[in-house]
């Protein structure tokens, strides 16, 4: 995303399916259609059609962790329950055949009806009831590919839609007609399940080994054993159904009903001072589309210990490696969080900052508490959700949840969209390469600037950058947005899953309260709203912290800092006669964006040892 950290940081642990039963057959046959095949491949698995519940648990290894993994299932709707307890994580993930849920490592159970959710989850029901047996298929779209090779074996190939659900690749071996592969994408990763070790259980064939890999390289690979598998009656779909405790591990002192803390705001971040084990503070952002994190350099400070490997994506089309750690208490102001799992992860350097982050408190953080963001005060307030008043908080907009992050309906211009609302963004809004492909953005506005436009736990993120007509979020409409139309081809802003990331830079504009308990986000207008709102930057460069100054990262083509001269690489000392050490990043960023257009800047610049001096006549190019 653009943003100079990543918001929403995709753990593929998380992505557990469960294994669908096939059995082999004597010898190769010729199939000529889909009804054919599914027919052989359910006389091969010796389904008796009873209604019952299945219970299947696996050995898990993967990412550098181990544990177990366990589906319970219904065998006729397919509803289901996942739950995994892998090295420092418990989890789970559910769906009654109405709402999936996810409960995530801090223990929170949280709807998801955002995003590709549901048709996530309507699909693996789907292929836990085996519903392409029935001969409306389930009332899914179910295509035959004919036969080919895959995985360097031949098999026959389906493409399969549930009702509800999205298209998904299916895969049984030619001569066994076992289901050996299932493509799926979800989010904005295509996830290959492989079926291994066919063996009988109750009659039945089971894979005894289940393979998940997420495409995001050998540390991503998921392995799973089969250790036992059970038959039992029939459950109620409400068994399947999201369990109604609300969240736990967190307080405010003295049983106060709030707790009010002052922010920073850097490179339009929100960053308040935490205490970690009672040490600190650590400046942590703040990061509604983000995670409990702790970098490196807090990790290492603290004597923590990181376990695991996983893959992380976010903003930037790169993988990053995250792993997990215990810690034992949290605290900002007069909150505390005890006994969470945090990621830990590089998600912010100094470089990109401007400053050492200790980490990050999001989701976990604000799916205990409701939290009002008070941009104009430089507040934020964190109240206990059960003595919430709504009362003067602004308008009030719903949000689902997709994953993690909060998702609310809205239009760009006159275009509908599903929008993140991200914290973590430094930008306005940030416009996904399918919205925008679809949409066709880039002819609609041909005047966009081609440039780095944020910096994620994926690196560097290119956009063309545009003035958009306008942004609406539920009822609230803001004119003329500074929007980003991502490149993307991986990472977030890859997704097709929704259309836009709402960040800081738009958000700073009001007062704004998120009470994730009840799914609702209020905007209180600032007025008049902050001086920068709205701004872009005028120097045509990107600039993160170097050796001895500001290094420039990436030189926009037309922009002014072209046409002075300057490359990547160069080393700005000094802007305006003030030496770069007394300057923060995120003032030098806010210098080249706030000044009026046709000023002329002097900045001092280092290129291989040798010193110059140039000017850079600003201008907006929005």
């Amino acid at each position: 995303m653009s943003r100079a950290l990543p918001s929403r940081i995709f753990s593929v642990a998380v992505l557990l399916m469960a294994a669908t039963l096939s059995s082999p057959v004597a010898a190769e046959t010729s199939i000529p259609s889909a009804r054919l095949l599914l027919a052989a491949n359910r006389a091969a698995v010796g389904d008796d059609g009873k209604p019952g519940t299945l219970d299947t648990r696996f050995a898990y290894s993967g990412q550098g962790l181990t544990g177990v993994t366990r589906s319970v299932t219904d065998r006729a709707s397919g509803a289901y329950v996942d739950s995994y307890d892998i090295g420092p994580m418990r989890g789970a993930s559910g769906y009654d055949g109405r709402m999936p849920w996810m409960q995530d490592i801090s223990g929170a159970y949280t709807p998801q009806d955002g995003g590709d959710r549901a048709a996530v989850a309507i699909n693996e029901a789907y292929r836990n009831a085996n519903l392409w047996w029935r001969a409306d298929h389930g009332g899914a779209s179910v295509g035959f590919k004919g036969r080919g090779t895959i995985d360097g074996a031949a098999a026959y190939h389906l493409v399969v839609t549930p009702r509800g659900g999205k298209p998904f690749d299916a895969w049984f071996d030619a001569t066994t007609h076992l289901l050996t592969r299932i493509d799926e994408q979800q989010q904005f990763l295509t996830i290959t399940t492989r079926y291994r070790d066919y063996a009988r259980k109750h009659g039945m064939r089971l894979a005894h080994t289940v393979t998940v890999d997420s495409g995001t390289g050998p540390a991503g690979l998921q392995s799973m054993k089969l250790t036992r598998f059970d038959i039992g009656p029939m459950r109620p779909l409400s068994a399947y159904s999201r369990p109604v405790e609300a969240p736990t591990g967190a307080r405010i002192d003295g049983g106060a009903a709030e707790t009010t803390v002052p922010f920073r705001l850097a490179n339009n971040h929100v960053y308040v001072d935490a205490m970690v084990n009672g040490k600190g503070p650590f400046p942590f952002i703040v990061d509604t589309g983000g995670h409990t994190i702790l970098t490196p350099s807090t990790v290492a400070a603290l004597g923590l210990e990181s376990q695991g490997s996983a893959p992380s994506t976010g903003a930037g089309e790169n993988v990053a490696t995250n792993g997990y750690a215990k810690v034992r208490e949290i605290a900002v102001g007069g909150m505390r969080m005890r006994d969470q799992t945090a990621f830990t992860l590089d998600f912010a350097a100094r470089q990109t900052e401007g400053f050492e982050v200790g980490g990050m408190i999001g989701f976990e953080f604000f799916r205990r508490f409701a939290v009002r963001i008070d941009y104009q005060a430089g507040t934020m307030t964190i109240i206990d959700p059960a003595r919430f008043d709504p009362e003067g908080a602004g308008t009030p907009i719903r949000f689902l949840f997709y994953d993690h992050v909060p998702q609310v309906e809205g239009r760009f211009g006159d275009l509908p969209g599903r929008f993140a609302i991200d914290t973590g963004s430094r930008s306005e809004i940030d416009l996904t390469t399918p919205f925008v492909e679809r949409a066709g953005l880039r002819d609609a506005y041909p005047g966009g600037v081609l440039v780095v436009s944020g910096w994620g736990v994926g690196g560097p993120v290119r956009s063309h950058v545009v003035r958009g007509k306008s942004l609406t979020l539920g009822p609230v409409t803001v004119a003329n947005p500074v929007a980003s139309l991502s490149t993307a081809k991986a990472g977030s802003f890859s997704d097709a899953n929704y259309e836009g990331n709402v960040g800081s830079g738009f958000l700073k504009r009001f007062v704004v309260t998120f009470d994730y308990a009840h799914q609702v986000m209020f905007l209180k207008p600032i007025v008049p709203p902050p001086a920068d709102a709205g701004t872009f930057d005028k120097a045509g460069m990107w600039i993160n912290v170097g050796n001895g100054g500001f290094e420039i990262a990436d030189v926009a083509d037309g922009g002014a800092a072209k046409e002075a001269g300057l490359v990547v690489g160069d080393i700005i000392i000094a802007i305006e006669g003030k030496p770069a050490a007394s300057l923060t990043l995120s003032e030098a960023r806010e210098l080249f964006r706030m000044r009026p257009d046709g000023t002329l800047v002097h900045v001092d610049v280092v290129r291989s040892g040798t010193p110059a001096t140039v000017a850079l006549a600003l201008r907006s190019r929005l």
